[in-house]
C-alpha cells in the first residue's frame, strides 16, 4: 500500500511534500560555527517532522515549522536562533531586525535579573 505523503503548505500556498533533509540544511546554516551539535539539530527536526506526522490533515503550514523550530533554536543558541529569524520572518529592514535583537536582549536581561534575584533570596 501505497503511504500518502505528509505536505508542507508554502507561504504561496503550494504544497510540497515535507523533507526533514531540507529542514535540517536549513539549520546547519543557521547554526554553522556555532556550539550547536548536529544531535541537537536533528531533535529540532525530529520535533518538527512529529508535529507535520500527528498533523489530522497530513499538512501542516510552514508558519507552524517555523515557529516551532524558531522556538529551539532560541533555547538552543541565540545566534542561530537570530540567523534563522532574519531569513523566516524576513526582515523588510533593519529596523525591525533590531526589533527582534531588542525583544532577545530583554528576555535574557530579564531572565538574568530573575536568577540574580533568586540566588540573593537563598542567601
Amino acid at each position: 500500500i501505497d503511504e500518502i505523503p505528509y505536505m508542507v503548505v508554502k507561504k504561496d500556498g503550494k504544497r510540497e511534500q515535507f523533507d526533514r533533509n531540507k529542514v535540517l540544511a536549513g539549520l546547519f546554516r543557521a547554526a554553522e560555527k556555532r556550539p550547536v551539535s548536529t544531535v541537537q539539530l536533528e531533535k529540532v527536526v525530529d520535533e518538527v517532522e512529529k508535529n507535520v506526522q500527528d498533523s489530522l490533515d497530513r499538512e501542516l503550514g510552514t508558519s507552524e515549522i517555523g515557529k516551532i523550530i524558531m522556538r529551539r533554536l532560541k533555547a538552543l543558541d541565540k545566534v542561530a536562533y537570530v540567523r534563522f529569524a532574519s531569513v523566516y520572518l524576513e526582515f523588510a529592514d533593519v529596523s525591525e531586525f533590531m526589533s527582534e535583537l531588542k525583544v532577545l536582549v530583554g528576555s535574557r536581561t530579564r531572565a538574568t535579573a530573575a536568577a540574580a534575584a533568586k540566588k540573593k533570596k537563598k542567601k
